[in-house]
């Protein structure tokens, strides 16, 4: 039997768009809580047309982010929107938020105002900047928040300017910082009784997993700079070139260099002083890789990822989707499911993460409609007859 989830106890209200927001809501909705995402009337979040790829006219993307959530219209900038808001979060365990600081008092909805109403209540403030200090009022993307955090700067080889990882992962790692932050924050309303705010900045989320930067230009002032394909002094450790696609190979250990070498079918690798331990390898890094190029370029990429399994040296291939979906490894673990899509058929995403043993998380559906859920939720939780919804509508609230 199909488990609801851990969080299936959890009421969560989304009011965010994009990407930071609703990727912290897809987080919680994954794991079974019911997701309320409330949207602008007539329009939606935008990243229902976000995407360059589209099917029938209409962004892919959505059915990703948006998927395991309820979709209720709200216009929040009405007081009756503002209203509708308040009595559904009156009931709610967690609101995510990622509108620009500032937003939510102008519109009644303060923190400070909503434990009036709800002292349990957990707020996840996602933003560029932080809720405080001299930026908090500006608008921060997630390219910005990799910028300042440290990312942009060393993404990238190093005769060029710097790079974009190509996803928007500033927006991604501020949604699982902040949604880690958030079940903390329940976890502690356990004791306290109340709930409290997270405050997840684009910025210092990156910061977060910036390594040892910081610190070693503090006691060091060394400055790490884009490396490309490398890591410096981490040798052998890159993408090698074969004679029909590319193979990762990261033999840069003693014991594994050695077992690499003799794969290589070249063991005296491993007595040459250059490369015979971990420093050697380091300093002659880029004659290393011109051996090991050399070597790879004589033989395919099954022949490498043959020899390189037998003999237990960390490698893999560059995967794109086409060799995700037809992975054995992706399939044995479903790390890729198909979800029914009202439109397209059966459709492929990415699966729930991380594997929880008892109580896993699932994807029950894709991205719903605009207001698929909107009388659904404003009957069974605000009691609202079919005459109110009527008159909502007229008035452009819902």
């Amino acid at each position: 039997m199909t488990h609801p989830g851990p969080l299936s106890d959890l009421r969560v209200v989304e009011m965010g768009q994009l990407l930071a927001g609703p990727f912290a809501g897809q987080l919680f909705a994954d794991f079974g809580a019911e997701l309320i995402k409330l949207e602008p009337p007539n329009q939606g979040d935008p990243l229902r047309v976000w995407g360059k790829e589209r099917t029938n006219g209409k962004a892919l993307w959505w059915s990703v982010l948006g998927r395991n959530k309820k979709s209720v219209t709200c216009n929040l900038r009405l007081p009756e929107g503002q209203q509708i808001a308040r009595d559904i979060i009156a009931t709610s365990d967690v609101l995510i938020e990622n509108f620009r600081s500032g937003t939510l008092e102008r519109w009644g909805l303060s923190p400070e105002q909503l434990w009036e109403i709800n002292p349990r209540l957990v707020i996840l403030r996602v933003t560029g900047f932080g809720q405080t200090g001299p930026m908090s009022k500006e608008a921060g993307y997630g390219a910005v928040g990799e910028a300042m955090g440290g990312l942009r700067y060393v993404t990238g080889d190093p005769d060029r300017m710097p790079s974009r990882a190509g996803i928007s992962i500033g927006d991604t790692l501020a949604a699982t910082f902040g949604t880690l932050g958030a079940l903390m924050a329940l976890h502690a309303r356990n004791r306290t009784g109340r709930g409290q705010v997270v405050d997840s900045a684009l910025y210092e989320a990156v910061l977060a997993v910036m390594e040892s930067l910081v610190i070693d230009y503090d006691q060091a002032e060394y400055i790490r700079e884009r490396t490309g394909s490398i890591l410096p002094k981490i040798a052998p450790s890159n993408v090698y070139p074969t004679q029909d696609g590319e193979m990762l190979i990261a033999g840069n250990g003693d014991s594994i260099f050695r077992r690499m070498a003799e794969g290589m079918g070249q063991p005296e690798l491993a007595e040459d002083p250059r490369f015979a331990d971990h420093t050697a390898r380091g300093e002659n890094q880029a004659e290393l890789d011109a051996v090991i190029e050399a070597w790879s370029l004589t033989k395919t990429s099954e022949e490498v990822d043959a020899l390189m399994t037998e003999h237990k040296v960390p490698h893999g291939k560059i995967f794109r989707a086409p060799e995700m979906l037809e992975d054995a490894q992706f399939k044995a673990r479903e790390s890729i499911v198909k979800v029914m899509h009202p439109q397209y058929g059966e459709v492929a995403m990415q699966n729930a993460f991380p594997r929880l043993s008892d109580t896993p998380g699932l994807v029950r559906w894709v991205g719903p409609e605009l207001g698929q859920h909107t009388d659904e939720i404003l009957k069974s939780v605000l009691g609202k007859t079919d005459e109110e919804l009527t008159a909502l509508r007229a008035a452009d609230v819902i």
